[in-house]
């Protein structure tokens, strides 16, 4: 997100307009978890004009759903491939006694809960970064959003929750950068499906059980495309809405459509499966055990995700249920927590979850553990972040601090759940990126001064936070953001930065004995070629101290071996590198890596090391190909957005791509496209290198840009009639300029260029859809570089609404919703009256339906009279207007 650098920049352009994004709370049970909401990001971090954002999708929605015209589909797609996991090694893990094989799940948020705000990534440090993959096995969103088309400023971040006039979708996606991050720590990733009385208005899940001539479901068929287009495992399924019994055996066919589709399902406890009644059981037994294995339909889902109040013996009887089955109860059976309601404060006790043999007895889930950023007050300031910190790290380790004592009653996931790793083979690198900055530093050297929040760049988090065998006190860790950061009050250390990235690891404090710093569970393996290097940096006064690699084998886990870093003691100008050669363990494999700070002949006092880089080698060189096919797809000086192109290489060789303006870094991600937002520089190099599993660096690609030559303050407006008039301010008058309009909806592709004068200001290409679509005006001199900008279509469409879409039986009219892809409300009129619809959370009645907000049981209207005239009135987000007329004349 650039803002700095030696590169010639435009003033600021101006803000989005309208109100924007917040929170949706939610219901799971009969308890309400509400996250804090997730308000606009003001200033530099505001919505750029066209960054993409996620939206939900209704089962009509769904249908009809097509990558080609959905919204920013391509910029939204998660790329990197699930990543398999190492066996388990008890003898490296913290509780060795721990079994490996307790599945645990994260249902929450993920930057935020943000309705129009569902970014990939933005520049922006206090958003939400989860870093305890380690300890989950599945994460999946629990993250309102608006369906597509829902104009911004439909909503008023100032109302009552309840006061939201729109649409949310039934179907949730999770966010890209949250998958692509869950993916490259093994775990899987899951979008949510959602159906409750009032949260979904007259949405129900009987739309998504109609079937087609060959007996499939369409609607699953279409969850399935969905999941492998955009990249994600599944989805949580929470019916929290009476299901007819008759609906429960095709209910159950539809699950087994999603699972044969390759998808991993879990259903919420929520419904009976003879009566269709919600009803929790807070148990596993016969009642909803038929909805992951039913005797007659055989494997429905893969889990269940218990209602919350459970207690010893409900949860022992589950065990035994789900093994009288065949299930693992460690991988069936999910004892629900409510994280965000009670936090550190649970009236649920995991204990209770421990056999007789102290051992967890079913797998473990979470509803809103994201509550240690969304329901602090200070989440939104950049200076109150170690506080989010050291709430996370409690939740999930029991301690603020790291410390092995539990603060208070809750011990901490960890400690029901062993940690698990991703890192093996033959190399391995990390810059200790927790996935966001108040900075981003190149090879030690300050790239871009403006904070970002991407969990794209988040490098494997540390394994354990922390674990510090010492004699006596144990140094102090910390992930140092350097001089803009405001450390938690306990630490007193030099801010350095990072040496790659937004941040690197710091140690601190009084040094007096050996420190053993266990950072990663491994199984490397080491070869004749490999080497250890170590980036670090030690402002702190020369002293006898020594670094040392602290090296586990798997073939002697009870040793801990150490492998001296020469030099080490010394006070560093900067950041250094060191390596250390590990040929003579060839054939050996690491299970864990970390480091010893040893300590000297005396107390040191003060002492200081920062880690930033950490890279196993094999002694093969695996530096990636310069990347191919580099492009500016968008460059967008009115609003200052920037979207580029190129061609992907597979995970196995390239692990990022950075991108750069000339030498200030703009963001990075594993993926082919990529979205800059706050881009002012009028000329420069837009630079593209790819970075391997080792750490190891391509060639950059490069594409140069130059704007002296493109026409100023380039707009367009589009008009009803067809039109769209084109303005600018030309630079050169001598060249003619070509002027592009094409719609971004490949699905209805449009494209039609003119070319004119050098001299004009405007131009006005006629024969335009007038659909709504969003559309892209490019200008171009012949050797000049393009600018655009984006709009959208006049809207003059609409198409009626049919009447075959009500069942009319004498006097009693049953509405379908509309299919229209932009319907806002449905007006029925009798005689000229319109009736009147009930809304969801008892909000009154309105004079038409509304979308997302008339109650399923409204859409059933009786009329008074047995001749009047009914006629009904369909209204886009544009407001086109359509009549049917359904009796009558």
């Amino acid at each position: 997100m650039a803002r700095q650098g030696n590169t010639r920049r435009r003033a600021s352009a101006r803000a989005r307009t309208g109100a924007l994004a917040a929170a949706l709370a939610l219901t799971l049970g009969a308890g309400t978890a509400v996250a804090g909401d997730t308000l606009p990001w003001p200033g530099e971090s505001a919505v750029g004009a066209n960054q993409p954002y996620q939206h939900g999708y209704s089962s009509t929605d769904l249908l009809r759903w097509n990558p080609a015209d959905d919204t920013d589909a391509e910029l939204l797609r998660a790329k990197v491939p699930l990543q398999t996991r190492i066996a388990p090694d008890a003898t490296t893990q913290r509780n060795p006694a721990l079994p490996a094989d307790t599945q645990q799940l994260t249902l929450a948020g993920d930057y935020g809960n943000a309705f129009f705000e569902s970014h990939p990534y933005t520049n922006e440090f206090s958003q939400y970064l989860f870093n305890y993959w380690q300890y989950s096995d599945v994460y999946a969103s629990w993250h309102g959003m608006p369906t597509e088309g829902v104009p911004v400023n439909y909503y008023d971040p100032n109302l009552d929750w309840k006061e939201k006039w729109f649409e949310f979708g039934a179907v949730n996606l999770p966010n890209p950068g949250y998958t692509n991050a869950a993916h490259a720590n093994g775990v899987r990733s899951l979008g949510c499906i959602f159906f409750s009385p009032n949260d979904r208005g007259d949405q129900t899940y009987s739309e998504l059980l109609v079937r087609d001539a060959a007996g499939n479901f369409p609607a699953a068929a279409k969850l399935v495309e969905v999941a492998k287009y955009y990249g994600f495992d599944g989805y949580f399924f929470n019916q929290e809405d009476t299901v007819a019994a008759a609906d429960i055996p095709t209910f159950k066919r539809f699950l087994k459509q999603l699972r044969a589709g390759g998808l991993y399902v879990q259903w919420y406890d929520s419904i009976d499966n003879t009566s269709g009644r919600v009803s929790y059981q807070n148990e596993f037994n016969s009642v909803n055990a038929p909805f992951v294995r039913d005797k007659a339909e055989g494997d429905v889902s893969d889990s269940v995700f218990l209602n919350y109040w459970w207690d010893k013996s409900k949860l022992t009887r589950s065990k035994g249920y789900a093994e009288s089955l065949g299930l693992n109860p460690r991988k069936s059976v999910f004892a629900g927590v409510e994280a965000g309601m009670y936090q550190f404060d649970q009236p649920y006790n995991l204990d209770n979850n421990l056999g007789t043999d102290g051992a967890p007895m079913n797998a473990i889930a979470t509803l809103g553990a994201d509550f240690v950023s969304s329901d602090y007050a200070n989440k939104t300031d950049d200076k109150a972040q170690s506080a989010v910190f050291d709430r996370e790290r409690r939740w999930w380790t029991g301690s603020s601090q790291g410390a092995t004592t539990p603060e208070g009653s809750w011990k901490g996931i960890s400690e029901y759940v062993a940690e698990r790793s991703v890192i093996k083979g033959s190399t391995f690198a990390t810059s200790f990126n927790t996935g966001h900055g108040l900075s981003t530093w190149s090879d030690g050297k300050l790239s871009n001064g403006a904070e970002w929040g991407n969990i794209n760049l988040q490098d494997i988090p540390v394994t354990w936070q922390w674990w510090i065998d010492a004699a006596s006190s144990p140094l102090k860790a910390d992930f140092d953001y350097g001089p803009k950061y405001t450390p938690a009050g306990r630490f007193s250390y030099q801010k350095i930065g990072a040496y790659n990235g937004g941040s690197s690891l710091v140690l601190s404090g009084r040094l007096d004995s050996d420190n053993t710093v266990r950072l990663y569970k491994t199984d490397l393996n080491v070869k004749a070629g490999s080497s250890l290097s170590l980036t670090y940096n030690k402002p702190s006064a020369d002293d006898d101290s020594q670094l040392r690699l602290a090296l586990v084998l798997a073939s002697d886990p009870s040793k801990v071996v150490q492998v001296p870093l020469s030099g080490s003691g010394k006070r560093t100008e900067g950041w250094t590198t060191v390596s250390a050669d590990l040929s003579k363990y060839a054939g050996e494999h690491i299970a864990s890596l970390g480091l010893v700070v040893a300590a000297g002949a005396q107390p040191i006092e003060n002492y200081q090391v920062n880690l930033g880089a950490l890279a196993l080698h094999d002694g093969v060189d695996r530096t990636p190909a310069k990347p191919e096919k580099l492009r500016i797809d968008q460059l967008l000086p009115g609003s200052d957005e920037l979207f580029l192109s190129w061609q992907r290489s597979d995970y196995d060789t390239v692990r990022r791509y950075d991108v750069y303006l000339d030498d200030t870094y703009l963001g990075g991600i594993y993926d082919d496209v990529y979205y800059v937002k706050r881009f002012t520089a009028t000329s420069g190099t837009i630079k593209l290198v790819a970075v391997g599993p080792d750490g190891s660096r391509s060639k950059p690609a490069t594409v140069p840009f130059d704007l002296s030559s493109a026409p100023a303050d380039l707009t367009a407006k589009a008009g009803s009639d067809g039109t769209l008039k084109a303005t600018w301010s030309p630079r050169q008058t001598g060249q003619p300029l070509t002027l592009e309009v094409r719609s971004l909806d490949t699905a209805n592709p449009f494209t039609k260029k003119v070319t004119v004068t050098g001299q004009q200001t405007s131009a006005t290409l006629t024969g335009v859809p007038v659909n709504g679509d969003e559309y892209l005006l490019t200008a171009k001199t012949e050797n000049g570089t393009a600018t655009g900008v984006r709009g959208t279509f006049a809207d003059t469409e609409i198409s009626p609404y049919p009447a075959t879409a009500v069942k009319i039986s004498g006097n009693t009219f049953t509405f379908s919703r509309p299919t229209l892809a932009d319907w806002h409300t449905l007006t029925v009129l009798e005689d000229g009256q319109p009736k009147s619809f009930a809304t969801t959370y008892g909000s009154g009645n309105k004079p038409y339906i509304v979308r997302g907000r008339t109650t399923r049981p409204a859409m059933t209207v009786t009329m008074a009279g047995s001749t009047s005239k009914v006629v009904a009135v369909l209204e886009d987000y544009a407001g086109n207007k359509v009549t049917t007329v359904l009796r009558g004349n």
